[in-house]
């Protein structure tokens, strides 16, 4: 059985490596790219159940990207987020980091 975490990371993967993405927190031995991507898992809910079991379950999953050159010209996470079974949800822009200059965009995504 694929975990979220897969789902989400092969998705992720179509963008690479031209947009370098890691679970969050992304960490990294050198400095920060200028833009780069962090997922993870807000909220895993059941949705269904039959006999005593969990037949289905929702998943809430954050993507956020950061970059230094401002929100204008984004990796397009939206196309491989769908591509892989995602839906669109909502989305917010984060602060921006004052020690690193990244700005971010946090966009959500619901898996069933």
């Amino acid at each position: 059985m694929t975990t979220i975490f897969e789902r989400v990371k092969d998705a992720l993967e179509t963008l690479s490596p031209a947009v370098p993405f890691s679970m969050a927190p992304y960490k990294s031995t050198t400095t920060l790219p200028d833009t780069y991507i962090a997922y993870q898992l807000i909220d895993g809910s059941p949705e269904q159940s039959a006999d005593d079991e969990e037949t289905e379950r929702s998943y809430l999953v954050q993507v956020s990207i950061f970059s230094r050159g401002g929100l204008v010209s984004l990796p397009d996470v939206d196309t491989a987020m769908t591509a892989a079974g995602f839906q669109k949800s909502t989305e917010r822009q984060l602060p921006q980091d004052l020690q690193t200059r990244h700005y971010g965009l946090a966009k959500d995504y619901v898996y069933l």
